[in-house]
């Protein structure tokens, strides 16, 4: 895409389904326990500490959205990771949180060196 075009509605609802997908702690936590492998239901539920029912559900919009893809084994379900760009995304968020958190510690720093030299004087 240009950056002089506009993306299409069709594009942005695709993205918006994609970021609703990734904004959950829960679903984002099962995608991080499935970066190093496969793992089966039940074992994720155990990683996570939840039940393999509620599990299942999140795993279900991991992979409506195409971040995750599964296998059934027997009587177990496993998954694995089928687009890993939501790690590159989970890192460029976390790094982004981190620089806000650095401006306002030193916004904080600032402020309380102002306030020790008021006082002082």
């Amino acid at each position: 895409m240009n950056v002089h075009d506009h993306p299409s509605d069709e594009l942005l609802g695709s993205i918006a389904e994609r970021l609703k997908a990734l904004a959950d702690p829960t679903r984002l936590r099962l995608l991080h326990e499935l970066e190093g492998g496969e793992v089966c239901v039940g074992d994720l539920a155990e990683r996570v500490g939840g039940s393999q029912a509620n599990v299942s559900k999140h795993l279900a919009v991991l992979r409506a959205a195409g971040l995750v893809s599964c296998r059934r084994e027997g009587m177990n379900v496993c998954y694995t990771v089928a687009d890993p760009s939501a790690f590159a995304l989970c890192r460029q968020v976390g790094d982004s949180l981190a620089r806000q958190a650095g401006r306002r510690a030193e916004e904080l720093r600032r402020g309380v060196e102002t306030l020790a030299a008021a006082a002082s004087r």
